[in-house]
């Protein structure tokens, strides 16, 4: 695995994307949600949906990659403190109980940009620099 990490960086950067593995997540939220920042229990409480609504009242709508993309690897791990698995046995037992669903799963990071963008209330997170004027950056203190 140590040989591959420097070739697919090398391929995400070729491809013009960003890599994911570079270290740098941003957690990214629609333009009406008026937090000016978040914790990272908050966030996590968010992630593991045991937070369902903003301070505001308004409802939180989750967006997530898959569980296997290296994106998803990192906020889980930098920002959340979890792995990605840990994530998906939460959502799942919410799901199977009745009590929760899953967050929607997106199929790529252009897609979580004009998701969260357009879905009100909504959160996710995207590879830095983000460069899309339509979502906010939300700092994790």
């Amino acid at each position: 695995m140590v040989r591959l990490r420097p070739l697919l960086t090398l391929a995400l950067l070729v491809l013009g994307l960003q890599p994911a593995l570079a270290g740098a997540v941003d957690v990214i939220v629609n333009r009406d949600v008026q937090l000016p920042q978040i914790s990272e229990n908050t966030l996590r409480a968010i992630y593991t949906l045991r937070q369902t609504r903003w301070p505001d009242g308004q409802p939180i709508h989750v967006f997530v990659l898959a569980d296997d993309d290296p994106l998803h690897a990192e906020f889980a791990k930098s920002l959340l403190g979890m792995y990605p698995y840990q994530l998906r046995q939460i959502w799942d037992q919410l799901t199977f109980s009745g009590m929760g669903q899953a967050p929607e799963q997106l199929s790529s990071q252009r897609e979580m940009l004009r998701r969260v963008a357009a879905t009100p209330g909504a959160i996710g997170y995207a590879a830095a620099p983000i460069g899309n004027e339509h979502v906010r950056l939300l700092p994790v203190r």
